[in-house]
């Protein structure tokens, strides 16, 4: 594996390609520490860790959550807006025809994603932003003067959501930056980055506990759950069902071609990651 690295570097091209996906994780990890206006980031991270539910959110935002920055909601409202333009493609006549267009027809579908992500990424925000508003550490609201119907509070509340949706729409950009000109795949290096970057303090909470034989335990297993889990999503995203092909012989000025057998390998996982 480390000669595969090595000989990546020593291929320029290569080389360009994962300096830039490595320099534009850098830039997201540095977004990621900038939290909206307003917010209380240590009760916030103490909440946090005392819900399983936010503390997985978080985990998929890069700590992000934990921080309220401008990209805690990460790229899932553009994630959304994708499977909801895969499901409405079949049904409206006129997406369909886009469909079938080909690559003018699809740039055409990505641009009304691109432009669904934005509501979606505006109403994900006020659903975060509301949520922390309404809980309180010591009499204290963990975001302080958030009222987007209030007169009081609506500029502060704009500029929160407005900032968490271009945080948004930033990461989507860069996702699309990584996918042109660094090692492909953008939007879920982005994630990957974001989850990555989370990983060490979890591990390091997980040694450092009240029990050591109940942490050993527990890393013994977090470590068998993970190999499981990357074993299994290798095995079905590579897995393939080979259809046999045979060739027929065919017989001219006295030589013989063909005859030989072949397969077509169907994707085990043909729809992605989408189901």
């Amino acid at each position: 594996m480390l000669e595969a690295v090595v000989n990546a570097f020593k291929i320029p091209d290569l080389r360009r390609k994962i300096l830039f996906t490595l320099a534009m994780l850098v830039i997201f990890r540095f977004i990621a520490s900038i939290p909206v206006p307003g917010v209380d980031r240590s009760a916030l991270a103490d909440y946090i860790e005392n819900n399983q539910l936010l503390g997985v959110l978080n985990l998929f935002s890069g700590s992000g959550l934990k921080n309220f920055s401008i990209v805690a909601l990460g790229v899932y409202p553009y994630i959304t807006a994708s499977i909801i333009m895969q499901l409405m493609t079949p049904i409206i006549p006129r997406l369909n025809e886009l469909s079938n267009e080909g690559q003018q027809g699809r740039n055409k579908i990505n641009q009304y994603t691109h432009w669904l992500t934005v509501p979606l990424a505006f109403l994900q925000g006020y659903g975060h932003a509301l949520l922390f508003s309404r809980q309180n550490t010591n009499g204290t609201p963990l975001l302080a003067d958030f009222g987007l119907f209030n007169r009081d509070t609506f500029i502060q509340s704009l500029a929160i959501l407005l900032s968490m949706t271009a945080g948004t729409m930033l990461l989507v950009w860069m996702g699309e930056l990584i996918t042109e000109n660094g090692i492909g795949n953008g939007t879920s290096i982005i994630i990957f980055g974001g989850i990555v970057a989370s990983m060490p303090s979890v591990i390091g909470r997980l040694v450092t506990g009240n029990s050591t034989q109940n942490n050993l335990i527990g890393i013994v297993f977090f470590i068998f759950i993970a190999v499981v889990t990357v074993v299994g999503i290798v095995l079905i995203n590579e897995g393939q069902r080979r259809i046999p092909v045979h060739h027929a012989k065919r017989i001219r000025g006295g030589r013989q071609y063909g005859g030989n057998t072949t397969f077509i390998p169907l994707r085990v996982n043909s729809a992605g990651m989408i189901p």
